[in-house]
């Protein structure tokens, strides 16, 4: 497992950077329970391994004006992989598409869009989507309400899980 790489120090180091990536490096130190020296070391490598790929805002969408989230679940007619590449480039290059994800069963991709009105994204669904080379069916939920949006990895499970392989 690839966590094992990671002492409990380093462990501890993501799970609180997750929780608030804006935190000093000395109260992350203080933390975790070492000097800030050694800790902004170990927040470097973190950062080279690949571990933290990057520190990011959470915004508020609604009050930027974004109140339409729709997932739009998309079937391709071929799924050779030049085909799901060229899909996944066109996705990066959408504004309104925020996350794409490639799936295994009915539907080959979920993607998950802002846009500041309906009618916003009925144009892009319209004029963009489903004009894609490749894309044989798009299906829509418009989304009424969130109850949980957790970015991350829950770090207590991780715990769990390694201590009882120890």
């Amino acid at each position: 497992m690839v966590a094992t790489r990671l002492d409990p120090i380093d462990r501890k180091i993501l799970s609180e950077l997750q929780a608030d990536g804006r935190m000093t490096n000395v109260e992350l130190a203080k933390r975790v329970g070492i000097s800030a020296p050694p800790c902004l070391r170990r927040v470097r490598s973190l950062e080279e391994m690949g571990f933290i790929r990057g520190y990011h805002a959470e915004v508020n969408a609604r009050e930027l004006g974004f109140e339409v989230q729709v997932f739009a679940m998309v079937g391709l007619d071929s799924q050779a992989e030049s085909e799901l590449s060229l899909f996944e480039e066109r996705c990066r290059a959408w504004p309104l598409v925020r996350e794409c994800h490639m799936l295994n069963g009915e539907v080959d991709f979920i993607l998950k869009c802002v846009a500041p009105d309906l009618s916003t994204f009925q144009s892009f669904l319209t004029e963009d989507l489903l004009t894609t080379p490749n894309v044989a069916s798009v299906k829509t939920s418009l989304v009424i309400r969130g109850a949980k949006d957790e970015p991350g990895v829950p770090f207590d499970v991780l715990e769990e899980r390694l201590s009882r392989s120890a």
